[in-house]
């Protein structure tokens, strides 16, 4: 499978990683490496996570938690787009 990351994915990496990093820059560095090593994971294991039951198409759009952070992606043949990464503390509003 290959994996790839949409623009917001990046764009949450980016922001979370600069909010955490105020105030503890090695544990940003540590934080991210854990996500994106969770997220790795999904090339072997792609139905890990848990079906998005309100996505239009709930078996192909699935959430799989890391540490506290939520980690959207959607499953097509072949590869997996991450779509969003957000903090369980934030609004998850993200399709």
């Amino acid at each position: 499978m290959k994996l790839f990351y949409s623009q917001e994915s990046i764009n949450d990496l980016i922001r979370l990683r600069e909010f955490i990093e105020i105030k503890n820059p090695q544990a940003a560095k540590r934080i991210a490496q854990s996500i994106k090593k969770g997220i790795n994971q999904l090339k072997s294991f792609p139905y890990l996570g848990v079906k998005v039951e309100q996505a239009p198409d709930p078996e192909i759009i699935r959430d799989i938690i890391i540490g506290n952070y939520t980690v959207r992606y959607l499953i097509r043949p072949k590869e997996i787009t991450v779509l969003r990464i957000w903090h369980q503390k934030e609004q998850e509003n993200r399709l």
